[in-house]
Order: C-alpha cells, then structure tokens, then sequence
C-alpha cells in the first residue's frame, strides 16, 4: 500500500524525471496493475502523460502499457496516435517497422479497427518515408482500414502522391512505389466504385510512362474498369484514344489496342481508332516508302563535307596531313519514326497479330452499324490494307527479325475473316472474346473472396462449449499471482490468438531442440539448445564433468561456418568432479542459408603435469527454415523476378510419395513456401502437375520455385512422383540452401 502511495505522488511530477526512471515508473504500474487489476483506473492518467515523454523508448512503452490496461476508445486512439507520431519522427528505418507491426497488431482486434478508421489519414503521413518497404507496408495498413466514410480522402492523398512520383527523378524505388499506388487505388476503385470515375483520368496519363512495370499496372486496372463499370467507358475510350500517340513500350501497345478494339461501339470512336492506328504505321504500303525513303535520303538529305585538315606523326617519326570526307547522313535511330512502325520494323509481329484482330473487331462492327454500302467496302478494304502491308513487310528483308508463321497464321485468319463477313465469325469476335474477360474477371473476384473469406475466418474468436470462463474480478490473489500475464492472455483470447498447449510448453519445444555434441563416455559431456531470434542465435551449452577430477580453465571454443558470426567469447570455468554448469554464446546471422557451428572444449585438469586435453564437439547445422516464412506476390511480380534472379538450383524428385497434390503439401510444409498457383488451377488430375511457390526471408530475400511434377502412369498405380524442381534466388547460398532441404526432405517418413 505504501508503494501504492508513493507511486501515486509521482503522477504529477512524471514529467520531471529522467528516460531511465520515467521507464521504470512505466514498468511498475505495469506489475502493480498486473497484481492488482482493481488499481488499473488509478494509473491510467499517468501512462496517458507519458506518452507526451520526449524519449521515443518512453512513449513506445507507454503505448504498449496503455492498450494492454485499457480498450477504451480513447486509450486505443491515443496510443495509435502515438504510434504514428513515433514512426513520422524517428529516422531508423527498423524502429518504423516495428512500430507499424504494432499498429498493425491493434488493427486485427475487431473493436479497435474502427478507432484506427478515423486515424486513416494521420497514417498516411507515413508516406513521407523514403523507405519503400515502410511505404508499402501503409499502403496495406491503409487499404485495410479504408471505409466509405474516408475512401475519398484516402484517394485524393494517393492521387496527390502519384503525381509527385511523375515530377522525381527516376528511380528503382520510385518506380516501384509508382506501382504500389497505382494497385492500391486499383483496389479502392474495386471496393469503392464511385471512386473510378476520379481515378482513371490521372492514371492513364501513365500509360506513356517509360516503366513499363507501373504502366502494365494501369492497363490491367483500365481493362477491369471498363469492363465491370458500364458508365464509364466512354471516359476510358476517350481517355486510351488521347494518350495512344504517346505510348511507347510494345506490351502496353498492344493491351491499349485490344480494349479500344473491344470496346469502341460508336461510328466515331471506330474512325478514331482507325485514324489513330494509320497515324502510328505512317505512310503505306510501307515497304514502297521504305524503299523510296532509303534511295532518296542519298541525294536530298545528306550533305557531303570535308573534314579539318589534321597533321599527324607516323611511325617514322615524320609529319603526315589527313583529311577526310564526313556525311551527316542521319541514323536510322534518330529518325523520328511513328511508334507502331518502329516496332514492326524492329521485328516485333507480335503486335501486329493483335492489330490484326482489333481492325477485324472494328471492322466486323462498323459494317453493323453503317446502312451505306460504300462506305462499308471503303472501311473493310483500309482494314485489308493495312494487314497486307503487313504481311508483306514481315516477308521482306526490311525488318530486323522476319515475321513469325503464328502472326502470319493469325493476320491471314483476320483477312479471310473480313472477306467473308460471315454472322459466326462476327459472334465470335464480339461476343465471345468479351465473355472470356468477364468469366476471368470473375474467376478472379471469387478467389479474392475466397481468400478474405479465410483471412476473416482466422480472425474470428472460437470458444469451444466447454469451455471455463474466467472472471477477473472473482479471481482470487492467489491465483493472480501466478507466472501468467493475465492480461495478455485476456487480450489474446479476444483476438482470437490463444495458443495450443501442446505448443505454450516450454520444455516440449526446448526438447525438440537441443542437440547432443559429445558422446557419453567422454570424460566431458556436453549437449547445446539451439535457440533462434531471428538475427540472432542463442546457443545453451550443458557441459558435464564425468570424471572424478577438477577440471580447470574449462573453455568452449567455438567456430562458424557460412554468414553467422560469434558476438563474444565464452569464459573459462572451473568444474568440480561430477558437477555441470551452463555456458551461453551469441552468434549473429546475416543472411539466409546454412550455417554450421563447430569446436572443442578444453580443459586442464587439476594436479596433472600433462598437456590441455581436448574433446572435439559434433558439428551443429543451423536450419534455414528458421528464416523463411510464407509470403505472397503477384504473377507479374514472380515472373520479374524470375527473370531477374541470377542463381537458379535444380533439384530432381526422388521421393516415395505417389500423389501428386499429397507430394507438393509435402514440399509446402517442409520448405515454409507459399503456393501461388490457385487451389482450382490445381484441382483435378490429369497426370501432371506445375506450380508456383514463392517464400521471404526476415532479412527481405526472395525465394521463388518452380514444381513440375508427373505422374508416370506406364509403371502402374503405385509409382512414386517424377520431375523436377527449379529454385531461383538472388544469393547463391539461399538457391543452395534451399536446395539442400528440399533434397533432405523429399522423401515421407514411413509410419
């Protein structure tokens, strides 16, 4: 009671004191509230003033304090607004995200998520980080928060933000933070579509960008859009017409030339198209003005000069004048050609196959909409044209790679299609194409649904109907005074969080850790718990002196192997005969891959003339599965870095398992990665199976693996899976690590 008092003086004068104490207040009130829950009223103005600290370690743990003392809503807003104040304000890029893990943390209890709704904006300052991985993880706080009551303002930030990143200089980061706004405003449009109407104009304008990553980004939100929102297709026809000129990647050509194709219903918007497209293919036929181009460049355009007369000395020593002719004859690159004229001509027919298809498109559609049979034959016949020039094109030896026979095949389709004209070709080119996109689209939606519907469901509290009820007020002090933190265990069961006992056991998951060193007939035994903290590994050595001797200067020496290093070393000890103690040692991980511990322990014993003796210890292998965790990413995203990834690993299946899906779930569970391939792309069988696996490590690396796997039916039933596995990652040691684990763990345990 007298500390009660005394502790309630300091209330006032809180401010006045020191970080150091100003922390040891903090963690008193929490023990005192812990062993008393009826004085938790008592001490909340106190945490409530120090979160007003100027030490950012106070304030964080008098957040921390304060949530787990009270859920009221003023405690919840004050603490997360001191949480955002810290992120804003500290420069160290780790102590952001710890703290945004926090905020995060709060906002996957039911009753405080609608508190952080209204701290939407305030986390939005957030944004103001450099850091890309701070950024995106707000983004996603963001979204997860956003609510028709602040979707409007969360848009206009974002689209302000966007429009900064077109006035930066380029950057890696800058791109990629380009594209984590443009998804985030492609998912509040999603949600929230009266927002579409006022994000689609800002976003097109970057369908000319020259990163081709975050303009594929709007392509795929336009299509969506135009698609799911009728109203607003003649803004995007609109819009995709005004900025078609100036697109210059290839990909996003042809993206822009399959929506105007599939979506321009009107006699003006068709002409425009077809203008537009005449506008980037340039003067045709185009092999004739090629032809004249280069024959008539000579002539006109390239001007003859002399060159200054320079003296030069040879190899004799003597003087020597040169002089030469110089044409400024232009090069073909600085020759301003039209966009879709300098793609076919450096060999890309690809695009023109889908020109192809969006001129039939438009074509087939102009013809249903004009009575006029003139007017009719004169828009198919430009159609025509323009496919056979082409054609002919791809078949001379102008372009830089000849036309492929596919596109050929393709071209040739859409010609003969509109010399027909027939009623099933139209069908098929207007309607189905159509159809296709929306049976995607919804495919699409019901997975997201699907995948929020379980993200909810894990969120959900289950309380079993046997379950005790515990009522803190009627418990009594002895039994508060157990080891437990009964508000965190009362703040868990809210949320949903309540751990297995079989896991909560200490001494079960210290067990399944610890690894023997020595033999038992050494005259020391030692056997070390392996302890991982994510950068850190935390190794518990018991060493036993066996003999009947004092053994002095006992010392573990320890060595590593790979990316750990050893913090400090151990110090000697002195063992009486029979007697055991315990040595820990740090060893610091810098990356992902295996490492191994090694070493001896020496010793001197007591009264004996001989040399040190010395016992070799078994080796310890440090597993990388400690570091990697399931993550997700986009396709796009997979593909990127696929392609980028520089150390791939092959690995062959050599496994017992002799059902596909049993043997992938085996690899799952062994190697911590997510599968990226949906559950309907695998469902089935067929006798094959292909898959996308993807995993993160805590020091930000990418795992990606690529499973093919079949089933060889010619040996029977009970044949065991074949194929191959194909791992990539930046760093040769997580492309081996993995590897390695996968080869280890291939094969299932028989029972």
């Amino acid at each position: 009671d007298r500390a009660l008092d005394y502790l309630s003086t300091c209330i006032d004068q809180v401010q006045t004191f020191g970080d150091i104490l100003q922390l040891v207040i903090v963690e008193l009130i929490y023990k005192v509230c812990h062993a008393n829950p009826s004085e938790r009223a008592r001490f909340i103005r106190c945490i409530y003033n120090l979160l007003q600290s100027s030490s950012p370690a106070v304030k964080y743990e008098a957040a921390g304090t304060l949530v787990t003392l009270s859920s009221a809503p003023t405690a919840i807003k004050a603490a997360a607004q001191c949480y955002i104040d810290l992120i804003i304000k500290e420069s160290d890029n780790n102590v952001k995200l710890i703290v945004l893990d926090r905020l995060i943390e709060l906002k996957e209890h039911p009753a405080h998520e609608r508190v952080l709704q209204d701290l939407v904006m305030d986390i939005l300052r957030v944004l103001s980080t450099p850091d890309l991985e701070v950024r995106k993880k707000t983004l996603q706080l963001a979204l997860d928060l956003v609510s028709s009551r602040n979707v409007e303002e969360l848009v206009i930030v974002l689209k302000k933000e966007v429009i900064k990143t077109n006035n930066v200089t380029e950057h890696e980061d800058t791109d990629k933070y380009r594209q984590l706004l443009v998804r985030t405003l492609h998912s509040c449009s999603v949600r929230f579509p009266d927002m579409a109407a006022n994000v689609i104009p800002v976003l097109m304008e970057f369908l000319s960008d020259y990163n081709e990553a975050a303009a594929a980004d709007v392509l795929e939100f336009v299509r969506e859009a135009i698609q799911r929102f009728d109203n607003l297709r003649l803004l995007i026809v609109e819009k995709m017409l005004e900025v078609f000129h100036a697109i210059k990647s290839v990909k996003i050509y042809r993206g822009a030339l399959w929506i105007l194709g599939e979506y321009c219903n009107t006699k003006e918007d068709i002409q425009s198209v077809m203008t537009e497209v005449r506008r980037s293919l340039g003067e045709i036929p185009i092999v004739e003005s090629e032809i004249k181009k280069e024959a008539g460049e000579l002539k006109p355009e390239e001007e003859i000069t002399v060159g200054p007369a320079q003296k030069l000395v040879t190899e004799m020593g003597t003087y020597a004048t040169q002089s030469a002719l110089s044409s400024s004859r232009p090069t073909k690159k600085e020759e301003d050609r039209p966009p879709l004229r300098g793609f076919l001509l450096d060999g890309d027919f690809f695009v023109a196959a889908s020109l192809a298809t969006t001129l039939t498109k438009i074509a087939l559609r102009y013809v249903t909409l004009i009575q006029d049979k003139k007017k009719q034959n004169s828009f198919v016949a430009e159609a025509m044209l323009v496919m056979a020039t082409i054609l002919h094109l791809g078949k001379s030896s102008l372009p830089k790679k000849p036309i492929t026979d596919d596109d050929v095949d393709r071209i040739s389709l859409c010609l003969k299609v509109l010399s027909e004209c027939s009623p099933l070709m139209n069908d098929i080119f207007n309607k189905e194409c159509r159809q296709s996109l929306s049976h995607m689209l919804s495919a699409k939606l019901e997975e997201e649904k699907l995948s929020q519907k379980k993200e909810s469901e894990k969120r959900n509290v289950t309380v079993q109907p046997d379950d005790p009820i515990s009522f803190m007020q009627l418990t009594a002090k002895n039994e508060m005074s157990s080891k437990e933190d009964q508000f965190q265990l009362s703040l868990l069961a809210a949320m949903g969080n309540t751990q297995r006992k079989e896991a909560a056991d200490p001494l079960a998951s210290k067990l399944n850790k610890v690894t023997q060193l020595t033999g038992f007939s050494d005259p020391v035994y030692a056997e070390a718990y392996v302890h991982v903290n994510q950068y850190d590994i935390v190794l518990d050595v018991l060493v036993v002196n066996q003999t009947g001797d004092t053994l002095q200067n006992c010392t573990l020496e320890l060595a590593t192997l790979g990316d750990l290093k050893l913090v400090e070393k151990p110090s000697p000890l002195t063992l009486a005969p029979h007697d055991f103690a315990n040595i820990k040692a740090n060893v610091k991980v810098a990356s992902t891959e295996n490492g191994i511990i090694f070493g001896n322990i020496v010793y001197d014993v007591s009264g004996a003339a001989s040399d040190r003796n010395c016992v070799v210890l078994s080796d310890i292998h440090i597993d990388i599965m400690d570091y990697i965790q399931p993550a997700t990413c986009t396709d796009a995203e997979f593909r990127q870095m696929w392609a980028e990834f520089e150390w791939e690993n092959k690995v062959t299946v050599n496994t017992n398992i002799a059902d596909l899906n049993e043997y992938l779930q085996h690899i799952l569970k062994s190697t911590n990665m997510k599968c990226l391939t949906p559950e309907k792309a695998l469902s089935g069988y067929c006798g094959f199976m292909a898959a996308n696996l993807y995993a993160r490590s805590i020091f930000g690396e990418d795992a990606l693996a690529n499973v093919s796997i079949e089933k060889p039916i010619h040996l029977g039933p009970d044949a065991p899976v074949t194929g191959h596995i194909r791992i990539r990652a930046k760093s040769q040691g997580m492309a081996l690590s993995l590897g390695d684990k996968i080869n280890l763990s291939q094969k299932k345990a028989s029972l």
